[in-house]
C-alpha cells in the first residue's frame, strides 16, 4: 500500500525504553491506534546515532542485532531486545535511489544492527518486531540542504509502502541537561521556532536553521540529531504539510517534539 506520510521522531533519552514517567513513551505506545494505523511493508530509519562520511545502509539478511550504544544506564535496558528482520532489498533500493539522484558513493554495512535511535522508539511503536527494518546514516560533515536532498531522493519509497522515519531530538544538547528542572527558556524558544517554521511550511528556513533559528548552536551543538528531520521533510515531497504529533520537554532541555509530514500528492 502506498503511503503519503513520513515522520520525525524525537527519541530523547535511552531510558524512554523503560521509564513510564516520560510523556513521549505513551505517545509512541499509542502509535498504531492513534497516529499511524497503516501497516508498512518495511521501515527505513535515519538515526542521529549513525554518522558516517558517506551515506551508508545496513544490509542485514537475517535478524537485526540490538545495539546498546549507551553507557551507565540501568542493567535492565541492556537486556531488552528488538529482533526485527533486516531489510536487504530495501537497503539496496535505497542505494539505487541515492545513486540515481547524484549521491555517487553509497556504502553497505553487513554487520551493523539497529542503534538505540532506531530500536528504542520502534520497541514502543511496533513491539512485535515483525516488520523488516533498515537504517541509513547521516553525514554531520554536510548541511541541512544536503539531507533534505537525501530525503527527496528517497521519496519513491513511500509508493512502495515503506515507512520513512527520521529519529533524533528536536533540541539535543546533552551538556545542558538539567534534571528536575522545568523547560529552559532558550530550549522552548528554539522548539517553538521549529514548530512555527514547520507548520508554516518554511522548510528553507529549517534547512538553514543555523542562520534562522534562535539559539541554534545551543539547541544542536552537533547536528546529528537534527539532520534526520531534514531527510523526513525531503522524503515527503514538494509542498508537504507538517503536523506536530507530540510535544514535551524533559530534563529541562531535551525536546521530544515529533512531526508528521504528509505529501501534497502521492509522490
Amino acid at each position: 500500500m502506498a503511503l503519503k506520510e513520513t515522520f520525525y521522531i524525537s527519541h530523547g533519552s535511552p531510558t524512554l525504553s523503560i521509564d513510564e514517567s516520560i510523556q513521549a513513551r505513551k505517545f509512541l505506545q499509542s502509535w498504531k491506534n492513534h497516529v499511524f494505523p497503516h501497516a508498512p511493508s518495511s521501515i527505513l530509519v535515519i538515526s542521529g546515532h549513525w554518522d558516517t562520511t558517506v551515506p551508508t545502509v545496513n544490509v542485514v539478511d537475517s535478524v537485526n542485532d540490538t545495539i546498546y550504544d549507551f553507557y551507565g544506564f540501568p542493567k535492565e535496558m541492556y537486556q531488552l531486545k528488538y529482533p526485527a528482520p533486516g531489510a536487504p532489498k530495501l537497503a539496496r533500493r535505497v542505494k539505487e535511489l541515492l545513486r540515481k539522484s547524484g549521491f555517487n558513493r553509497v556504502d553497505e554495512d553487513t554487520k551493523r544492527g539497529l542503534d538505540h535511535g532506531a530500536w528504542v522508539p520502534l520497541f514502543l511503536m511496533y513491539p512485535e518486531a515483525d516488520i523488516p527494518v533498515c537504517q541509513l546514516s547521516v553525514q554531520s560533515n554536510q548541511d541541512g540542504t544536503y539531507h533534505y536532498n537525501l530525503g527527496k531522493a528517497l521519496a519513491p519509497l513511500k509508493d512502495e509502502g515503506v515507512l520513512i522515519m527520521g529519529s533524533g531530538s528536536a533540541v539535543h544538547n546533552l551538556r545542558a541537561i538539567m534534571p528536575d528542572s522545568p523547560a529552559q527558556p532558550w530550549a522552548l524558544e528554539f522548539d517553538n521556532w521549529l514548530k512555527e517554521a514547520l507548520l508554516e511550511g518554511r522548510y528553507e528556513d529549517v534547512n538553514h536553521y543555523e542562520q534562522k533559528a534562535p539559539h541554534a548552536k545551543k539547541a544542536h551543538p552537533w547536528p546529528d540529531h537534527f539532520y534526520p528531520l531534514h531527510v523526513a521533510i525531503g522524503a515527503a515531497g514538494e509542498n508537504a504539510k507538517a503536523k506536530l504529533i507530540h510535544s514535551s520537554i524533559e530534563l529541562g532541555t531535551l525536546s521530544y517534539a515529533s512531526y508528521q509530514f504528509t505529501s501534497a500528492t502521492g509522490s
